[in-house]
């Protein structure tokens, strides 16, 4: 007969730094965490990024525990919850010495969990871990191995789109959309689940369409009219969607998905120009993500000289306006005085933790290389009258620690859906070149 009792969770670091709170997301069951973890978590007790919040957070929580740590029964950790125990490593297993010739943290691990799977059987035991070549190397010695699930979203193909077709409705709809005020309350469109606040409609009869919005507060949708921002105009439905979304002063989040070419960036930042008076500055950052395992010590120059590269991105779109604009003329003139001015202020992501963001137009670049947990501390920094704006791509992750279905831009979407100061938009087709396209199908 199959054990049916409490299972045994043994937590990799990775998962800990990744979320300070998990001990407390295993429900009924119980956590060990290998001493090797403890020794790791105290390279990160020092620090101002994520990670090292997340490490003196989790430290926190488990000295606060009481009972011994250290005994098999281990430390409640609550009502309806588990146990927690720091699990000390066992002599050196054969298989694992045979497999692995080099002593690693990791393999430490592996060897606390192979030791508890074999004085827990027949209880299940289960490594957790959000490197995926440790829960390989598990898989391959017989062992349990998952990743840590608590703050994934169910699945990319059902992640909200922002975006909904309606085939066959009434041409005199859709011309009276067109008249004025351009406005047509809900119980007249035929639709076949209640729409949510902010989400955006293509309504069709054969070769005539409209583009409009549902707005909650009237509960009716308004059209959606193409406009130009500081030289950008939007060249297909989801662009104009999402310049609608981003020059609306009653939304405060917007989030902005799409693979590269669509054009998240480029909106954003030509929004936010265009709408500059209402704000006391505009601030573009990005997560710094060194390439190729290569830390910023490897580039030469200064900070300012490392950081350029990653932030050559969002300089490439200002460049981009200002073509569109004109060199010469007063608008393109003017992006240079709010950048000397810092009006308009280009920084990584990491220098604007601790800043209390009042009156900002807050663009978030590569936001799919974000955590759940950091997304959470920029947007609760939002000060009055604070817009905040996350771009990214959910396919292309630079983190190795993150995927599709657990990183912040994709955490967001999903649960801010349906709230009536969000809203989203993917963007789907490119529009940086025939070439372009034509690469991004064929190859």
């Amino acid at each position: 007969m199959p054990f049916t009792g409490p299972k045994l969770f043994v937590l990799d670091t990775n998962v800990i730094l990744h979320d300070g709170r998990c001990i407390r997301n295993f429900e009924e069951n119980d956590v060990a965490i290998p001493i090797t973890v403890l020794e790791e978590l105290d390279q990160f007790k020092r620090g101002n990024e994520d990670i090292h919040f997340q490490a003196r957070e989790f430290l926190r929580r488990i000295d606060a525990l009481t009972g011994d740590a250290l005994s098999t029964a281990g430390s409640p950790l609550g009502p309806g919850l588990g146990t927690i125990r720091v699990v000390l490593g066992g002599a050196p297993h054969d298989r694992l010495h045979d497999s692995f010739l080099q002593d690693t943290p990791d393999h430490r691990i592996l060897q606390t969990t192979l030791e508890l799977h074999r004085t827990q059987s027949p209880r299940q035991v289960i490594i957790v871990s959000k490197d995926t070549n440790l829960r390989m190397k598990a898989k391959s010695l017989g062992l349990r191995a998952q990743d840590y699930a608590a703050d994934k979203v169910q699945g990319v193909d059902t992640l909200y789109t922002g975006r909904h077709t309606v085939e066959g409705l009434h041409s005199e709809l859709i011309a009276e959309l067109y008249g004025n005020p351009g406005v047509l309350a809900l119980e007249r469109v035929p639709l076949d689940r209640p729409p949510m606040p902010n989400e955006n409609f293509i309504l069709r009869n054969g070769s005539t369409s409209a583009l409009a919005t549902f707005r909650r507060a009237d509960a009716a949708f308004h059209r959606v009219e193409k406009q130009t921002c500081y030289g950008i105009a939007p060249r297909n439905a989801e662009q104009a969607f999402a310049l609608r979304a981003l020059l609306d002063d009653d939304i405060k989040l917007v989030t902005l998905s799409g693979t590269a070419g669509t054009g998240k960036t480029l909106l954003a930042l030509a929004a936010a120009l265009e709408c500059r008076q209402r704000y006391r500055q505009i601030l573009l950052a990005r997560p710094v993500v060194p390439l190729s395992n290569r830390d910023l010590g490897f580039l030469p120059g200064d900070i300012a000289d490392k950081l350029d590269p990653y932030m050559q991105p969002l300089y490439d779109n200002l460049t981009v306006i200002r073509h569109q604009c004109g060199e010469e003329t007063q608008a393109a003139k003017r992006i240079v005085d709010m950048r000397e001015s810092e009006k308009l202020l280009i920084t990584p992501l990491a220098y604007i933790r601790g800043r209390s963001l009042q009156r900002m137009f807050f663009i978030v670049d590569e936001a799919q290389n974000l955590t759940p947990h950091e997304v959470k501390t920029i947007i609760t920094r939002a000060g009055e009258g604070t817009k905040i704006v996350f771009t990214g791509d959910v396919a292309q992750i630079d983190q190795p620690y993150l995927d599709a279905l657990s990183n912040g831009l994709s955490y967001l979407i999903h649960r801010m859906t349906g709230q009536p100061i969000h809203s989203h938009v993917t963007l789907e087709k490119g529009e940086r070149s025939a070439l372009a396209d034509l690469a991004s199908e064929l190859l």
